[in-house]
């Protein structure tokens, strides 16, 4: 019997709501000097495909190699030099730094910096001092965040958060999570240099999060998660493979490692304006729309399930095929279990029909299911095991799908594990439900990458893309506390979590220019 999805208001909340007819409004920064009776001129702009300079950078197809633009300004005082893109911050310092963060592992030959390790220390204070060059007052706060801040001239208004991870997984690539911190940090420092980062509306506080992966303790956001104040204290005493707990690790980085410094961590929600994220995609969209910028419009949610089987472990070559109680081969068929039933969720479970938003085929497109770890004991190839350990990752943006996914499969999985005799532990090791970014936010980072685009005298689109995420990320914390929104930067191939990720510097230098919009535009 399939699993069905019923209707309920958390299915009606999750519903997308899409206005794709409407465009967002384009803003043209213009130098400060300029009055409001000094933009004189409606100037008409036709960009053409292809033979620019910059053809490179957008590789737009046939149906959209024209395209007008109308701007308002005083065309005698039109600046179209680099001097306003700021290269030299938004680009050459940006890649330069994320390059040097890129070279911060706790090995030789690959890139590794996880949660509290002795990289992610060094990681620390150079993230700092880049945050103390652009004048920020900086701290490292009792889980290990890094925190840059500006007050403004209201230091009592509710502040604009941006923010992304320090962490890497194991043989990483150099920009997930960098490239947040280090696009914010640059377009702080180039609202110093014009003089505007005093004169904000509101304080701006970045934070370099020192957990999100999730690598050494099995369970991510850590460091969004303690500020969100959704990390419950029972985390303290997770262990890592080495039986260190994180407590331990706190310790032994000189934090406090307490419950009550938990409660310490907590942000006020009503001292929060906003949170944003500038992340690369960690996928092929954009690359294939031949775009640098896409807003992201929710983020899946995501179970990562720790699976343990346990058999009679034995000879390889005297126990007959028919007397084992193999967890190995029972880890195979779960395995595949798992697959067939994210290839073809419909088997599995259906929706009574109410349920405004979803359907099975929606979820098929955002369903994954992948197993990305897996240990044998003793693991040994003349000995039968005795135990297999290994991790299931579900994510959909479908919460409600999600859930009677993980129920009919767990049902199949203990099923199986009894016709061979086997026994099966599902530990549930880590859950964030699906989220959906703020409208209002979503458009202004939208108009923030025209007005980028434009500035870069680039080929515009029609529509700045709009994209789901399937991949985590520390805004699904940080919504508990705050509206949020999240800018995508293409990254090469779409490949992410690999020494292959890649992001070209004019990419770089786009996404730094596209908050430096937002920034000047919004606060």
């Amino acid at each position: 019997m399939a699993a069905k999805v019923k209707d309920t208001s958390d299915c009606r909340r999750q519903k997308i709501h899409q206005n794709e007819d409407s465009k967002p409004l384009v803003p043209l920064l213009l130098p400060s000097s300029l009055s409001f009776f000094s933009v004189a001129a409606l100037l008409l702009v036709s960009v053409e495909a292809a033979s620019s300079s910059h053809g490179v950078f957008f590789h737009q197809t046939q149906q959209h190699q024209k395209k007008k633009l109308f701007i308002c300004a005083e065309i005698e005082n039109i600046d179209v030099n680099t001097n306003r893109l700021f290269p030299e911050i938004l680009k050459e310092e940006a890649v330069s730094r994320l390059t040097e963060l890129g070279k911060v592992s706790d090995v030789d030959h690959y890139l590794e910096r996880t949660f509290l390790s002795p990289a992610s220390g060094r990681a620390r204070s150079v993230i700092r001092s880049w945050m103390e060059d652009a004048g920020l007052r900086t701290w490292v706060d009792q889980i290990g965040n890094v925190h840059g801040r500006v007050e403004g001239i209201n230091a009592t208004a509710e502040a604009l958060i941006i923010g992304s991870h320090l962490d890497t997984v194991i043989d990483a690539g150099m920009f997930d999570g960098s490239l947040g911190i280090v696009c914010a940090v640059s377009a702080l420092k180039v609202l110093k240099i014009n003089g505007q980062l005093e004169n904000i509306s509101r304080p701006i506080e970045v934070i370099a999060f020192s957990d999100e992966e999730g690598v050494r303790f099995q369970t991510a956001f850590l460091g969004s998660a303690a500020l969100a104040g959704t990390l419950p204290f029972s985390a303290l005493q997770i262990s890592d493979k080495s039986d260190l707990t994180v407590q331990d690790a706190l310790k032994e980085n000189s934090f406090e490692g307490t419950e009550e410094s938990f409660l310490r961590l907590k942000y006020d929600q009503r001292s929060v304006w906003a949170y944003i994220e500038v992340h690369i995609e960690q996928g092929p969209v954009l690359e294939s729309l031949g775009l640098p910028l896409g807003v992201v419009k929710g983020i899946a949610g995501q179970t990562r399930l720790k699976v343990t089987l346990s058999g009679a472990q034995g000879h390889a070559g005297t126990v007959p095929m028919t007397m084992r109680k193999d967890p190995m081969t029972a880890a195979a068929e779960l395995i595949v279990l798992l697959e067939s039933v994210c290839k073809h969720p419909e088997n599995f479970i259906s929706y009574d029909g109410q349920c405004k938003g979803f359907s099975v085929e929606s979820l098929s497109r955002s369903l994954v299911c992948t197993v990305g770890e897996i240990s044998v004991w003793p693991g040994a190839s003349n000995v039968i095991p005795g135990q297999v350990t290994f991790t299931m990752d579900i994510r959909a943006m479908d919460d409600m799908a999600r859930e009677a996914i993980i129920f009919e499969l767990s049902k199949q999985m203990y099923q199986a594990c009894d016709r061979r005799s086997v026994s099966c532990v599902i530990e549930r090791k880590h859950n964030a439900e699906a989220v959906l970014c703020d409208d209002e936010l979503s458009s202004l980072l939208k108009s923030a990458s025209y007005s980028a685009l434009m500035r870069m005298a680039g080929e515009v689109p029609d529509e700045v893309p709009v994209l789901m995420s399937g991949a985590g990320h520390d805004a699904m914390a940080m919504s508990h506390i705050s509206k949020v929104g999240m800018l995508f930067v293409r990254c090469r191939g779409g490949i992410s979590h690999s020494p292959e990720e890649h992001v070209s510097d004019d990419d770089v230098w786009a996404a730094g220019l596209a908050l430096l919009a937002f920034l000047e535009t919004n606060l």
